[in-house]
């Protein structure tokens, strides 16, 4: 017999599933400290409170200012012919009596600006929100920068 033959005759041995089992061991070991020490809070932050995560948080400390309601009369151009506006400003409590020292100033600025506005964008919807946004900024220019935090519309009816 040639050692060809011999090669032939022996069976090829298998290899070991040793470190394929350690290797998925060691990595679901890594993975679950991993995930323990995140969530713990050993790593990215502080650990969750469980007993205060059901509280509520403390309201923020604001106060509402009422605008008074404006109607403005719209051109021969439109389908209505009034626009009856209401709002009230959302205001840090300690700004809120100087704020409404300035209504009658807010009063005229609001006035203006939407005599001012195209007809056709007081009768899109979609437009409301650019309105309040430009709103807002005209009514903090008027009182101060700080001093109003939001311009809440109440009332926006064209009739």
């Amino acid at each position: 017999m040639t050692q060809t033959d011999l090669s032939m005759d022996e069976a090829p041995k298998k290899k070991s599933k040793l470190p394929l089992l350690l290797g998925v061991v060691g990595a679901i070991a890594l993975g679950g400290g991993g995930f323990f020490a995140t969530y713990s809070g050993m790593i990215l932050g502080h650990a969750p409170e469980h007993a205060d995560a059901h509280a509520p948080s403390a309201l923020p400390d604001v106060s509402f200012v009422a605008v008074d309601p404006i109607v403005i009369s719209l051109g021969a151009q439109s389908s209505a012919r009034h626009l009856r506006f209401a709002s009230q400003l959302e205001v840090q409590n300690p700004h809120g009596p100087e704020v409404s020292i300035l209504l009658p100033r807010i009063v005229d600025v609001l006035n203006g600006y939407l005599r001012a506005v195209e007809v056709s964008q007081l009768e899109d919807p979609a437009a409301l929100v650019r309105l309040k946004a430009q709103m807002l900024r005209r009514i903090q220019i008027v009182t101060g920068e700080g001093r109003v935090r939001d311009l809440l519309i109440s009332e926006f009816v064209l009739n």
